[in-house]
C-alpha cells in the first residue's frame, strides 16, 4: 500500500516515509530526507523527510522556534549566511541536489526566490526594484525585453495597475502591502520556480492581507509556494499541504483539511486546538 493508500485508509504515515499527497496527479517538486541544521552546538531542525508537490501552496506552521523558518531557508541555502549554522541531509529540487559544491547559490535563489516577513523593497525606483534581477542575470538582451519582463512581473503580482504610471517613484514610497507585492513582482522577474514566503502577510493589516492571499492562489498555477505562517487560519485558506513542526522536528505532514480536521499526531490536535503555541 502506498503512502496516499494508507492516508486515505486512514493509517498513521510516519515521518520516515516521503508522502506524495495525490500520487499521478501531482510532481513533486521538492524532496528532502533527513535534513538537519545546527547553529554552533545548538540543534534547531533534527532529521526532515518530506516532498513537496509542484504548482501548490504548502503551509509550516507551529510554536515559535519550532524549526519552520529555518527549514525553510535551507531549502534555497540562506543559512549559509549564518557563520555558525551547519546543514546535512539531501535537499532536492526537481532531483537535483541543491547542496551540491557545483551549485552556485546565486543561481539557485534565482530559481527559488524569498519574500521575507518585513516588506524589504530596493532603494530604488519601482522599475529598478524589479528590473535588478534580469539585468544581473542577463535575462533581457534590450530594454524593450527589461520593459516587458518588469510589466509582466508587476501584472502577476497585481500590482501594475496601481503602479503603472510612477515606475519611476522609489519602492519604500508604497504601502506596506503594495511593497510586499512589489518584492513578490521582484522574485518572479527573474523566473523563479519556487517561492519561499517566511511570514509575507504578519505586517500586514487585513486589508493587504487578503489581497496577498489571493495573489498566494494565483501564483501558484506557474509556481510551487511553500510558506511559513503564524496563522493556522491563513495555513488553513491558502494551502493545500500543511506541515506541523514542534521542537525541531516534523510532527505531521499531508492535505491542510486533514491536518486540521483530522490529525494524526496529538500534538497536532493539541497545538491546532490552542493547548500550546
Amino acid at each position: 500500500m502506498t503512502a496516499y493508500e494508507k492516508l486515505q485508509a486512514g493509517a498513521s504515515v510516519r515521518q520516515e516515509t516521503l508522502y506524495h499527497p495525490v500520487e499521478g496527479s501531482y510532481t513533486t517538486k521538492v524532496a528532502t530526507k533527513n535534513v538537519t541544521v545546527h547553529y554552533g552546538d545548538k540543534s534547531a531542525l533534527n532529521g526532515v523527510s518530506i516532498e513537496i508537490p509542484a504548482c501548490t501552496v504548502t503551509s509550516f506552521i507551529g510554536p515559535s522556534g519550532c524549526g519552520k523558518s529555518t527549514f525553510l531557508r535551507s531549502i534555497n541555502r540562506m543559512n549559509d549566511t549564518i557563520d555558525n549554522a551547519r546543514v546535512s541531509g539531501s535537499i532536492l529540487i526537481d532531483g537535483e541536489e541543491v547542496n551540491d559544491r557545483n551549485v552556485d547559490p546565486v543561481v539557485l535563489r534565482a530559481r527559488v526566490g524569498m519574500v521575507f516577513q518585513k516588506p524589504n523593497p530596493f532603494p530604488k525606483t519601482i522599475y529598478e526594484n524589479v528590473a535588478y534581477g534580469p539585468r544581473i542575470h542577463g535575462l533581457a538582451a534590450d530594454k524593450d525585453q527589461l520593459d516587458a519582463i518588469v510589466e509582466t512581473s508587476l501584472r502577476k503580482a497585481g500590482l501594475w495597475d496601481e503602479v503603472a504610471d510612477r515606475l519611476d517613484q522609489p519602492g519604500t514610497s508604497l504601502s506596506g502591502g503594495q511593497q510586499q507585492r512589489l518584492v513578490i513582482a521582484r522574485a518572479i522577474a527573474v523566473n523563479p520556480e519556487v517561492i519561499l514566503m517566511d511570514e509575507p502577510c504578519s505586517a500586514l493589516d487585513p486589508i493587504a492581507t487578503a489581497r496577498i492571499e489571493e495573489l498566494i492562489d494565483e501564483l501558484r498555477e506557474n509556481y510551487t509556494l511553500i510558506i511559513v505562517t503564524h496563522s493556522m487560519a491563513q495555513a488553513a485558506r491558502v494551502s493545500q499541504m500543511t506541515a506541523f513542526f514542534h521542537l525541531g522536528s516534523l510532527v505531521e505532514y499531508g492535505p491542510t483539511e486533514e491536518i486540521f480536521t483530522n490529525p494524526r499526531d496529538q500534538r497536532t490536535q493539541d497545538y491546532i486546538t490552542g493547548r500550546f503555541g
